[in-house]
């Protein structure tokens, strides 16, 4: 199957492909606001810490097995042991459950594009967010229609990914992402050029890098810490696998691996300085402290944001298009290798046109995605965002390592990995993998079910949390179990049976 399969014109652009999938939404809108409210400085050494002890070396672990297998995750795991390739499509509908909300974001980002030109927004950005925007419904079974301002844009962004993709690995997305990357670093800089000039910016950069090492001893903070990684870096939902299984023969797996890790966690610093910068001059402008401005996720960028470009002293509506440029560089850099997870597993198992599997995929996925465009969409969005990188990605990790554990010579990966790359990775990497990791990523989905459980989640109902978020997971192991059981093309099921010397 290998000879069937694309691949990358040059190590550059499969790099920033990783990075480009790697830096997404949630390095903007989510890091500052974490670290900043995990002890600020003291908080990047757990962060490190993890990005050493999981990010990266999962990130080697998946690079090499893409590499190795030229296969996609399901058969990635299926030749490990043909029963854990349902392990391979759970990743692989983990992918598909973020595709189909992660494109109304985009769309949405592309609609505040727009409005930033004219600050149509005005002065009260919260209500014009939730009610003018998005008419947002009373809860999540309350759908009261299509918007169709935002339905317009979630057309445009499917279409976008659609356009990339059908041009295939080299001639569609190592090329958006030679034209995205550069365009969204560019943005990034402007954006932090100019919020650390701005009045008040040595406030928001003081509240954001102020170490508080009293927060070290918080199991919390170790646990954001490896979430935010695992959120950020793209790893255990068979992105990673996908693109490196694209790889030529000879390729520097532990180089990649680290440029895309420190790539992608160098960006969500300079984010957190552009990003509170901004809001240290919105604080001193409005005379309060940096805390009662700052927000993460979906807030910082449609509500809080809004608000800084409107105080800004001048090039508002440039200022405002350039941020929102961002996000959407970011989002469709990070939702077209999401897609590709689906559609190269599933021509792989059987063994259909990449064309046809992504005009399948993607009509499917906008139907479904129709859903976050109702007046329920936002309480979607939120629970099916929760529910899926809380405890999906969690466990599609735990299990993913716990199987490499027992049932791969490690030993001989490493010796693999380093063999085609310019330095070797020691025993650590080992460890890393079979203790470490696994133990934290135990503690962090325990963690957060007891807090669920005993606290809820939001303002949400149980109902709410069940019905959605309980539903969602359990769509997306039912179709791991379907895809998994279905017979795929004699190719497949040959390349299944052989299984792998790991």
């Amino acid at each position: 199957m290998s000879n069937q399969r694309g691949q990358w014109g040059s190590r550059m652009g499969f790099i920033m492909a990783a990075i480009g999938s790697a830096i997404g939404l949630g390095n903007i809108w989510r890091f500052p606001y974490v670290a900043a409210s995990n002890g600020g400085g003291a908080f990047l050494i757990p962060y490190l810490f993890a990005l050493f002890t999981a990010g990266i070396p999962i990130l080697i672990l998946e690079f090499s097995l893409g590499h190795r297998l030229k296969t996609s995750a399901p058969g990635i795991f299926g030749r490990i042991k043909s029963k854990f390739e349902v392990i391979g499509w759970f990743q692989t509908m983990i992918s598909f459950g973020i595709i189909v909300y992660y494109v109304a974001i985009i769309g949405w980002s592309m609609n505040y594009l727009v409005f930033s030109l004219t600050s149509e927004w005005g002065t009260q950005t919260k209500e014009f967010f939730f009610n003018n925007f998005l008419n947002v419904s009373k809860g999540a079974f309350h759908f009261e229609g299509l918007n169709t301002i935002t339905l317009i844009t979630l057309v445009l962004a499917w279409l976008i990914n659609y356009v990339i993709l059908r041009g295939g690995v080299k001639s569609g997305i190592e090329k958006a992402n030679k034209i995205f990357m550069p365009l969204l670093i560019v943005c990034l800089i402007i954006i932090t050029v100019r919020g650390v000039t701005l009045e008040g910016a040595s406030k928001g950069l003081d509240y954001f890098f102020k170490p508080d090492f009293t927060k070290l001893t918080d199991l919390k903070v170790w646990i954001a810490a490896y979430g935010q990684i695992f959120y950020s870096l793209s790893i255990c939902f068979g992105i990673m696998m996908t693109y490196s299984s694209y790889l030529p023969k000879d390729t520097d797996i532990v180089n990649n691996a680290f440029m895309t890790g420190l790539g992608n966690c160098s960006f969500s610093i300079i984010s957190g300085i552009a990003v509170f910068s901004v809001l240290g001059y919105m604080a001193t402008q409005a005379g309060v402290g940096v805390e009662e401005v700052s927000a993460g996720g979906i807030g910082l960028a449609f509500i809080v944001f809004p608000k800084a470009i409107n105080a800004l002293p001048g090039f508002n509506g440039l200022f405002g298009a350039i941020f929102f440029s961002c996000l959407i560089f970011a989002g469709l850099s990070s939702s077209m290798s999401i897609m590709e997870v689906v559609v190269s597993g599933t021509a792989d198992k059987y063994n259909i046109s990449r064309k046809k599997v992504l005009n399948i995929a993607t009509l499917i996925g906008f139907v479904i995605s129709l859903l976050f465009v109702t007046g329920a969409g936002i309480h979607l969005l939120d629970i099916v965002d929760h529910f899926i990188n809380t405890y999906a990605i969690a466990v599609a990790g735990l299990i993913e390592l716990i199987v490499i554990a027992w049932y791969i010579n490690l030993e001989k990966t490493r010796n693999y990995v380093n063999k085609i790359s310019d330095f070797s990775v020691g025993r650590w990497w080992n460890v890393t993998l079979t203790v470490v990791t696994p133990l934290l990523l135990s503690i962090m989905f325990l963690f957060n079910a007891y807090t669920d459980f005993t606290q809820g989640y939001g303002d949400y109902t149980r109902e709410e949390l069940l019905g959605v978020g309980g539903g969602t997971l359990l769509l997306i192991t039912l179709f791991s179990i379907i895809f998994a059981k279905t017979k795929g093309s004699d190719d497949y099921q040959n390349m299944i049976s052989k299984g792998a010397d790991l």
